[in-house]
């Protein structure tokens, strides 16, 4: 409902995303570029690693990220990393550098700059119902969840040593609630001054 007095609002940020990704994708090439090399060097596989999320209304699409473990890592473990585990690139996770080529889902309209992290389906099977709210606008590079939760393994740590429970189970039963609470609070303040905002403070927790 919140949303529906919004709709000016919700083309305003498209249009916005769809010239700040163009601009950016051009500026960025040449940062992208050593990116996909220096990864290239590092280890055997793919530069890009593709992995099928939800976005608006359920839609299922392949996000574009800088491969940042080992190869087929998502295969051999849980869909979400923790700290501590065998994976490369905890670095370049950290500065959000492995997000640069998601500039490519916005362009295809997938994902915007601000809203809902996208999960993988298995997550949102797991969704309650007023959850299922946050797939009404497109999937975000960034959120104020993200920023909350930017130390993320961390926090997973803390919680898989204190229940003994599963990464799978951790997340279901503590984090993503606890991320949920963030992410329907921005959908009742939607705003594209709050989405401007919401970017700026993102690159000013990176840079902490």
């Amino acid at each position: 409902e919140a949303l529906e007095k919004r709709q000016a609002g919700i083309i305003v940020k498209r249009w916005i995303d769809l010239i700040l990704a163009l601009g950016l994708s051009l500026v960025l090439s040449p940062v992208m570029l050593i990116l996909a090399l220096c990864i290239k060097l590092d280890s055997r596989g793919p530069v890009f690693f593709r992995q099928e999320r939800v976005t608006r209304y359920g839609k299922l699409y392949r996000i574009f990220k800088f491969r940042t473990m080992v190869n087929d890592a998502d295969k051999k473990g849980p869909a979400i990393t923790k700290s501590g585990d065998a994976r490369m690139g905890r670095l370049l996770r950290k500065c959000r550098l492995d997000e640069l080529p998601q500039l490519f889902n916005v362009i295809a309209g997938d994902m915007s700059f601000v809203g809902t992290r996208p999960e993988v389906k298995k997550y949102v099977d797991e969704y309650t119902e007023e959850m299922y709210a946050t797939l009404l606008l497109p999937a975000g590079i960034t959120s104020r969840t993200s920023i909350a939760y930017k130390d993320e393994d961390e926090v997973m740590e803390s919680y898989l040593t204190k229940t003994g429970k599963s990464v799978d189970e951790v997340y279901v039963e503590y984090v993503l609630p606890e991320k949920m609470r963030w992410n329907l609070c921005y959908l009742k303040e939607f705003s594209v001054f709050g989405d401007f905002k919401l970017m700026i403070d993102t690159v000013l927790a990176v840079l902490k």
